[in-house]
């Protein structure tokens, strides 16, 4: 399986250039991202460039240095971000309690074997009131060998994870199946024919015609299953009025 330390990321370069997939998942996190924000799994900076100007700091935490130094100048010689190029589980026992307003991971919580052990961390690094936004592959009879060679341990369930997020102590403030147009292309491509990488093309012509069609349709409409899932988790405050 490939490791975190070793993943150089190449499949986010093509995934980088898809504006309407990445503007969508923003679009409905954009309300939660405030203050001190950790962006973890900061790959080459695709997130990254949408939410800064929401945060008073951001810290950006990729273990692949190959993916860290494509990340644009103006990004990381900007005086609110700092870098670290090092894994969730090393970095996270350095933090102090309480310490960030919002934590993102797109695409991060499936490549972690211990993902309680995780959630238990991310609670503790949140403040109370503070957000930690999800997105996750979802539904695991698309589990595919291109999953297993990206380093990615399961693929989620909404109920399973709400669950879960629940006993860690957060508050699902938020939850959807997302990207129903996208699970029959994965399961025939993927799961079914086995492809271990990203067309360029096609992904793009995805990103231009179906996903504005799916986003439409999924703002009136909450789909029963997607290819992933989207979820905003809140630490209770200690002693709400």
């Amino acid at each position: 399986m490939t490791s975190p330390h070793t993943y150089e990321g190449h499949d986010l370069e093509v995934l980088a250039d898809l504006p309407n997939y990445y503007n969508w998942i923003i679009q409905i996190f954009r309300p939660w991202i405030k203050g001190r924000t950790m962006e973890i799994g900061a790959g080459i900076g695709t997130i990254t460039r949408q939410i800064i100007d929401d945060t008073d700091e951001l810290i950006l935490v990729e273990p692949s240095a190959h993916l860290t130094d494509q990340i644009p100048a103006a990004i990381t010689e900007n005086s609110k971000v700092t870098v670290f190029n090092e894994m969730l589980e090393t970095r996270l026992p350095q933090m102090t309690d309480s310490s960030c307003d919002t934590i993102i991971m797109v695409n991060v919580l499936e490549h972690i074997e211990d993902d309680g052990a995780a959630l238990e961390s991310l609670f503790r690094v949140l403040k109370p009131g503070g957000h930690l936004l999800l997105f996750v592959p979802a539904l695991q009879f698309l589990y595919s060998e291109l999953d297993r060679q990206h380093g990615h341990f399961r693929r989620y369930h909404l109920s399973p994870l709400d669950f879960k997020l629940n006993v860690h102590g957060f508050r699902v403030r938020d939850k959807r199946y997302f990207d129903l147009a996208g699970v029959l292309p994965w399961w025939l491509i993927n799961t079914i024919g086995k492809k271990t990488d990203f067309n360029p093309a096609m992904a793009s012509i995805y990103d231009t015609y179906f996903v504005p069609v799916t986003k439409f349709v999924e703002r009136w409409i909450a789909p029963p299953l997607g290819k992933n899932i989207l979820i905003v988790a809140e630490r209770p405050l200690e002693n709400p009025k």
